[in-house]
C-alpha cells in the first residue's frame, strides 16, 4: 500500500469535521439555542442522570481540561450544570444536569437530531456503516 494515495485524507477529515461543525454552530446560533455546539456535547454527555467527574466528561468529549472547565463554567452560570463535590474526597467533584439542563435538552433534542441529519441526507445505512467502520479503524491504529 502506497502512502500517497492516501495524503490527502487528514485533509479530507479536517475539512469534513469543520464543516459539519459549523453549519452546526450556525443553526445553533440561528436558532436561538443560547449554546455552542460544544456545550450541547456536554449536555448530551450527561444526559440519563449521570453524574461524571471531570476527567470522564474530558475522555467522553474529547475536551482538554482548560477548555472542560470553561465550558462547565458557562453551563453553571447557565444554571444548567451544577458541580456536586465528592462525598469521599473534598478536592473532587461531579457534574451532573440541573433540572434546566435536562429540560433544555429536551426542548432541543429534536432540533440538533434535525441538524445532524442534513449531513446524512443522500447517504445509505451501507454508506453509514462503511465510514463507521472506517472511522473506528483509523482510531484504534493511532491508539498508544
Amino acid at each position: 500500500m502506497t502512502t500517497k494515495k492516501f495524503d490527502s485524507y487528514s485533509y479530507l477529515l479536517d475539512r469534513t469535521a469543520r464543516r459539519v461543525k459549523g453549519y452546526a454552530q450556525q443553526r445553533f446560533a440561528s436558532g436561538n439555542f443560547d449554546l455552542t455546539v460544544d456545550q450541547w456535547l456536554i449536555l448530551k454527555s450527561l444526559d440519563n442522570d449521570r453524574y461524571l467527574k471531570q476527567k470522564e466528561l474530558a475522555e467522553i468529549t474529547g475536551k482538554d481540561n482548560p477548555t472542560l472547565t470553561r465550558i462547565i463554567d458557562l453551563l453553571c452560570k447557565k444554571e444548567l450544570t451544577e458541580r456536586i463535590t465528592h462525598k469521599d474526597d473534598r478536592r473532587s467533584f461531579t457534574v451532573h444536569l440541573t433540572k434546566a439542563g435536562k429540560a433544555k435538552l429536551v426542548e432541543l433534542s429534536p432540533l440538533v437530531d434535525d441538524i445532524r441529519m442534513k449531513a446524512w441526507q443522500n447517504l445509505t445505512e451501507q454508506d453509514y456503516e462503511q465510514l463507521k467502520t472506517i472511522l473506528n479503524k483509523i482510531y484504534q491504529n493511532l491508539e498508544s
